[in-house]
């Protein structure tokens, strides 16, 4: 193993390997990478043209995602055995290519992802939509709502507009919110270098609302963070439909990442009625557990 700390200098070398061998899971862009460097701390290693990520885990480190290039898992867990605990977030599909003699499968549904129809985000039609169209009605009719296009200028009252959602809602005594904090914190302060798409809604001239995606693979964009101050009833559903509307149109799908296995999180996603969902397990390797260290977060 010839492993190595991610950084923002893998930038370019990371990007090249996802356009020649297009991703279907959230997790492989290098913004959701870096951006989650705090809480998820991530290795790379080059095996047979392809490249591995890692990721830490309580019995070791674990392969991150599927190897992006053309070597097998089969290949990489012969070549790492006894180094390796398994791999994280793998997508089910692919694991027809698996030789899984001795390891374990768990399914992992709180990190599969959500993929829409862009089209349907866009247009909310149809009767299953009625409630949503109802929200964003109201939000209309009660506050001027007027959309416009990220910039690296609009990139600091985003930021400010993040930590009064944070204070809102004390993202310092939870350790979720804490790490998304700083995710977002690093994936706006990149906007412009990491090439990203984003929308902002304001009201009374204060953004009030934002979100940031950017391409997964041709036909798909990912959406990384969606968020709205709560105080304006309907404003969530307004910024989805105008981000989707205004910022991919290029796209056929929209993936918008995972519920956590959070209830709440769990109904808002599937209340859009998602095309499809992009599966995923944990293989586990000699009995290993697999369980996620559970480091503490710092905010701010």
């Amino acid at each position: 193993m010839n492993l190595r700390p991610l950084s923002l200098d893998d930038r370019l070398f990371v990007t090249e390997y996802l356009r020649r061998f297009p991703p279907e899971i959230s997790e492989l862009t290098f913004t959701n990478l870096f951006a989650w460097h705090h809480s998820r701390p991530v290795w790379l290693d080059e095996f047979r043209e392809s490249l591995l990520l890692f990721t830490e885990t309580k019995t070791g480190l674990a392969i991150l995602g599927n190897p992006i290039g053309p070597a097998s898992l089969s290949e990489i867990f012969a070549e790492y055995t006894g180094r390796i605990a398994g791999a994280d977030r793998f997508p089910k599909e692919k694991l027809t290519d698996v030789d899984l003699d001795g390891a374990t499968v768990v399914e992992d549904r709180d990190n599969a992802d959500y993929v829409y129809r862009r089209e349907d985000l866009a247009t909310l039609a149809g009767r299953h939509f009625t409630k949503k169209r109802n929200h964003i009605n109201q939000c209309l009719a009660a506050y001027d709502c007027r959309y416009e296009i990220i910039t690296q200028e609009t990139v600091a009252e985003c930021l400010a507009m993040q930590d009064r959602w944070c204070a809102a809602r004390d993202c310092k005594a939870e350790p979720g919110l804490c790490g998304e904090y700083r995710a977002i914190e690093e994936t706006l302060r990149h906007y412009t270098e990491f090439g990203l798409t984003g929308g902002g809604i304001r009201i009374e001239g204060t953004i009030e609302a934002f979100t940031v995606g950017e391409e997964l693979n041709p036909s798909t964009a990912v959406c990384h963070f969606e968020k709205a101050m709560p105080e304006f009833h309907g404003l969530a559903q307004l910024i989805n439909q105008w981000f989707a509307k205004n910022n991919l149109a290029d796209f056929a799908y929209v993936n918008r990442e995972q519920d956590l296995g959070i209830p709440g999180l769990r109904r808002a996603k599937e209340s859009y009625s998602p095309d499809h969902l992009v599966e995923k397990v944990r293989i586990v390797l000699g009995g290993s557990s697999m369980k996620r260290a559970n480091d503490q977060q710092v905010c701010g």
